[in-house]
């Protein structure tokens, strides 16, 4: 099991399970809390041994999110059990899970927390949509693995 916690320490306006009354979680909706939720979110895909993860700032570019993750899984077992860490993540900040997708062969999961979208591909399929290439305008968040 990992340590959310080393992925959270630095966020400080965590929201307990007791302060949130009957778990409904929320949208956080500011800029600070986006951007440490995506930088969180790439330590942890890092850590969970995801390749080549980065985290685009869309604001500005995007009507529909400010912060999108990218990564490489290395198959659909640890792709899923990483998207189930991401959403587990979620309720560590207090933010909503809006949706999650996957296809049928699970090369691509999609986690959307509206504010931050995370994208965790099999290699081959991430090749083939080129998000990079889509969003090759937007600025990289800088972060430490």
């Amino acid at each position: 099991m990992i340590d959310r916690n080393a992925f959270t320490s630095s966020h400080t306006d965590v929201i307990s399970n007791e302060d949130r009354g009957s778990r409904s979680n929320v949208v956080l909706g500011d800029d600070a809390s986006s951007q440490q939720f995506s930088i969180a979110a790439a330590r942890l895909l890092s850590n969970s041994h995801c390749e080549d993860v980065i985290i685009y700032n869309v604001q500005g570019l995007s009507d529909v999110t400010s912060y999108i993750v990218i990564a490489s899984g290395t198959s659909d077992r640890q792709m899923r059990s990483v998207a189930d860490e991401v959403k587990e993540l979620c309720d560590d900040f207090g933010l909503a899970v809006f949706g999650e997708e996957v296809d049928q062969s699970t090369t691509w999961l999609v986690v959307d927390m509206v504010d931050v979208v995370v994208h965790l591909f099999e290699s081959g399929m991430r090749a083939h949509y080129d998000l990079e290439m889509l969003w090759g305008d937007a600025p990289h968040e800088e972060w430490q693995p």
